[in-house]
C-alpha cells in the first residue's frame, strides 16, 4: 500500500502565495504521472496540474502563469507552488499518483486533501 501525506494549505489574501506538498510513503516502486485537483464546494473535481516522471507538465488554463508544479523523485514528493491567489482558487486540494508495483500493477492513489481558502 502507499499512502500520500498533503500539507501547506491555509487562509490567504488575494494576491498572496501558498505551497502545497504531498509526500508518497509505504510500498513505493515506481511512481509514475504526479497531480494536483482541486474541489470546490457544490463542484466536481478538477485536475489543477499534472507532471509526469520525465518532468513535463500541464496546467488548467485557470490556472497557467500562476502554480507551478515540481517534482522530488528522491523523496517522492509533489509540489504546487500558487502564487497570485483568487478567492475562486479556493477548494480542497487533493494530489493523485499513478503508482505501478512491482507486479506491474497500475493504481492511483489519492491525499485526504488540504484546504485552501483565498480571502480577505
Amino acid at each position: 500500500q502507499v499512502q500520500l501525506v498533503e500539507s501547506g494549505g491555509g487562509l490567504v489574501q488575494p494576491g498572496g502565495s501558498l505551497r502545497l506538498s504531498c509526500a508518497a510513503s509505504g510500498s513505493i516502486h515506481n511512481i509514475n504521472d504526479m497531480g494536483w485537483y482541486r474541489q470546490a464546494p457544490g463542484k466536481q473535481r478538477e485536475l489543477v496540474a499534472s507532471i509526469t516522471s520525465s518532468g513535463s507538465t500541464h496546467y488548467a488554463d485557470s490556472v497557467k502563469g500562476r502554480f507551478t508544479i515540481s517534482r522530488d523523485n528522491a523523496k517522492n514528493t509533489v509540489y504546487l507552488q500558487m502564487n497570485s491567489l483568487k478567492p475562486e482558487d479556493t477548494a480542497v486540494y487533493y494530489c493523485k499518483i499513478d503508482h505501478s508495483s512491482i507486479g506491474g500493477i497500475r493504481r492511483d492513489y489519492w491525499g485526504q486533501g488540504t484546504q485552501v481558502t483565498v480571502s480577505s
